[in-house]
């Protein structure tokens, strides 16, 4: 039914109100290509004491005729510029805007008038102490905007970084943030109007209230980067302004966007109130060779031939049945072989091949669990499957070399899994349930899982977490753990639809696509109900003894708000304590020898061709570590090479620390142990390597009114060679070159305090 028609009709619509546009704004498609076909684009009269034409007249860009929906009757496929043919199932798309419903009902037609926008907008102003107008306004629409939609992504798992969506993410939080610098802000903001944002949301978005922790530590952390960042970019725009007549160099602007993430407009904007232009053309085509070598260097998913291959195959033969829940063995036929990425009929002696069967008892590698290995055997057939991936979902491919004769496909086989393997897999991946838990009610409900690797000699968890977990909070999660296990309890699995699964109190992953039904796997006893509830497709041990004893061994910032933890458990546990122990014994000695021999055994380890056992990595991390515990410990009782003076300057107590000898690095360590000892006051350390000097200030709470961290690091590092520091009131750092100013660098810190 065509537009016109359809108005009249069933809309009732009188002629005067139904307007034929001889332009594209009556044509909707996604693209150069694709679906595509007139639309009837339905407009909301806001009255006329509004400017603004009827749609398709040149004063239609006014406020008084506001587009509320679309339908578009999807009729054609744009097959290229010049060609379009129909579509075998023509339909009509429509899509609400629901923002500018929300306008309509509220008397508005403007969307940052409604109650939602109001709210986010006046508690800024408050923070702000500015009062939004017309001069401004725009930048307090920019700030509630952003506000919101860098809320809902962080809640969605999404975290600030240099790539993909994260990236997208970090463009969004900078362009709001930059407009509360504008506005005059000099300190983070955006956590703080989180508040109200999440009061106006928490009703019908209860995943905003959820992650809360989550969202006002991250936009708290990236402005307070960002502030920095601006700082910097600033001072250098404002050194480099000196040096020009009219024209900042088109170089100097893309370092600033690209090294310090300075917004061009921003550069812009303060070169404007200064008559001052940029050489845009030069600052674009650095840009253009930036996202070339971008393109480049990108690595896509693999080789679309091999892809091909398992769509192929797919659509003939179907999905693999898998049977790994309920047995460790099975039998099988052979649908399908493969050698050199090409389907082939049979696989001989010491062919290397990936085998698919109608059914089978392996587990394919995903959800952060490896994939099983053990053999298919037929008469003298003898094939070791290495590993199991599952392409497209549900096919399960098996990796492996035949040992011994032959097979071809409609062969009958036998399936046999590495059940110790398995066992210890099932396991870990049960501990990896417990882990997740334990984090969530230790360090807050914001913990979310964002990657695993469950395999069966360790396991690895990342999740969301802004700052090191300390050593109490690691005994109170380990504690948890162990406790779930020690009770010796049931693990239940249920089938459900996702749904159903949520409204239980299952745990789903952000990002995570699941299908119709889902496994949800409960366990640890707790007062009539689970510890642990999670949608989970892997392998895991039926009663919560079969994990035994858990410990995590090492934590780590892999990127910005996400934390990896590793741990181990039982035999591999018991390893690797027993080394620890051994080291212990042996670092109390902490002479040159020890440091010596201590050397020796990592390179003997790190020098072996081939680490199959994962124990060999922990003891190298851990003889590693040791011996930086170690050489840390011998400078620092060595009174020539770590020299400390306490002094009071105008009542506040001082320290001054150089440190011989010692990694830059270490410094941080230094700060946090005088801050302790001395309770209030200013800690100043200087550490030296080669031609090396580091300088870390730190300064305690009471003090950060009246005293910066970074002003000392600037002044300090200026002397030593170095080009100044950064950081924040409490703590900064900085660098330089000449070890003999040291002392001339304290005194000049000296007249400051």
């Amino acid at each position: 039914m065509k537009p016109l028609t359809t108005g009249k009709k069933i809309a009732g619509l009188s002629e005067d109100k139904i307007i034929r546009i001889a332009t594209s704004d009556n044509f909707w498609s996604m693209g150069e290509t694709g679906p595509c076909g007139p639309c009837s684009e339905i407009f909301y009269d806001h009255g006329d004491h509004l400017e603004g034409g009827l749609p398709g007249t040149k004063n239609e860009d006014g406020d008084r005729f506001i587009e509320i929906w679309n339908l578009v009757f999807m009729q054609y496929e744009q097959i290229s510029k010049d060609k379009r043919i129909n579509l075998p199932k023509p339909s009509v798309d429509t899509g609400m805007g629901l923002e500018r419903i929300a306008a309509l009902l509220q008397g508005t037609h403007d969307n940052y008038e409604t109650d939602h926008f109001k709210k986010i907008i006046n508690y800024a102003a408050e923070i702000l102490k500015v009062e939004p107008k017309n001069d401004n306004l725009a930048s307090f629409r920019v700030i509630a905007d952003h506000l919101r939609a860098s809320s809902f992504l962080i809640a969605e798992g999404v975290l600030p970084s240099n790539e993909g969506r994260g990236y997208v993410l970090r463009r969004i939080m900078r362009r709001g943030m930059r407009h509360s610098h504008l506005l005059g802000s000099k300190e983070p903001i955006f956590y703080n109007i989180f508040k109200t944002l999440k009061d106006e949301m928490k009703g019908n978005y209860s995943e905003i209230e959820r992650a809360e922790s989550l969202i006002k530590e991250t936009l708290r952390m990236e402005e307070e980067k960002f502030l920095t960042l601006l700082d910097r970019g600033i001072k250098i725009l404002n050194e480099e302004i000196t040096k020009i007549d009219k024209m900042l160099p088109g170089e100097i602007a893309f370092k600033l966007y690209d090294t310090y993430g300075f917004p061009l407009d921003l550069t812009q904007d303060i070169l404007k109130n200064k008559s001052l232009t940029i050489d845009n053309d030069k600052f674009q085509s650095l840009m253009k060779e930036s996202k070339e070598l971008a393109k480049k260097n990108w690595k896509g998913s693999g080789d679309s031939a091999v892809d091909d291959i398992w769509f192929s195959i797919k659509d003939r033969l179907g999905p693999s049945e898998f049977l790994g829940y309920e047995t460790d063995q099975a039998e099988g036929i052979i649908l399908s072989l493969l050698k050199d990425n090409k389907e082939v009929n049979v696989l001989n002696e010491n062919d290397e091949g990936i085998i698919i069967l109608n059914q089978t008892p392996f587990y394919g590698e995903s959800g952060g669990q490896v994939g099983d290995t053990g053999e298919i055997i037929s008469g003298n057939f003898k094939f070791e499957i290495t590993d199991v991936q599952k392409k497209l979902g549900d096919l399960f491919v098996h990796y492996g070399k035949v040992k011994s004769g032959s097979i071809k496909i409609k062969d009958n086989v036998e399936m046999k899994i590495d059940i110790d393997r398995r066992n210890n897999i099932r396991a870990y991946h049960s501990a990896t349930h417990l882990l997740h838990e334990s984090l969530r009610r230790v360090l807050g409900t914001h913990v979310t899982q964002k990657g695993s690797l469950v395999a069966p000699d360790r396991l690895r968890f990342d999740f969301s977490h802004m700052k090191p977990i300390s050593e109490q909070e690691i005994e109170k999660i380990e504690n948890h753990v162990n406790s779930m296990v020690q009770k010796k309890s049931e693990v239940k699995t249920r089938i459900m639809t996702p749904k159903e699964a949520v409204n239980n109190g299952a745990l789903a992953l952000f990002g995570e696509k699941y299908g119709e039904e889902v496994r949800v796997l409960s366990m640890g006893d707790e007062k009539e109900k689970y510890f642990s509830t999670e949608l989970c497709g892997g392998t895991h041990v039926r009663n919560t003894g079969d994990i035994g004893r858990f410990k995590i061994i090492s934590q780590s910032s892999i990127a910005a708000g996400v934390r990896r933890v590793e741990a181990l458990r039982e035999n591999q546990l018991n390893s690797f304590l027993q080394n620890k122990e051994k080291l212990s014994d042996l670092s109390a000695q902490k002479d040159e020898e020890m440091i010596n021999n201590l050397s020796k055994q990592i390179i003997k380890l790190g020098g072996k061709p081939n680490l199959e056992d994962e124990d060999n990595k922990i003891l190298i991390k851990e003889l590693s570590k040791q011996l930086e515990q170690l050489k840390f410990s011998s400078i620092l009782e060595n009174n020539s090479k770590n020299i400390i003076q306490d002094i009071k300057i105008n009542n506040v107590s001082v320290r001054f620390q150089k440190v011989r000898d010692l990694p830059p690095k270490e410094l941080r360590k230094l700060v946090d142990a005088g801050k302790k000892e001395l309770k209030t006051g200013i800690i100043v350390v200087f550490a030296s390597l080669d031609d090396k000097v580091g300088l870390a200030v730190g300064i305690t709470d009471e003090l950060i009114n009246k005293y910066d961290a970074v002003t000392f690091a600037k002044t300090g590092s200026e002397i030593i060679g170095g080009k100044g520091g950064g950081g924040r009131k409490d703590f900064a750092q900085a660098g330089g070159q000449f070890k003999d100013k040291i002392d001339e660098a304290f005194e000049k810190i000296k007249t400051l305090i």
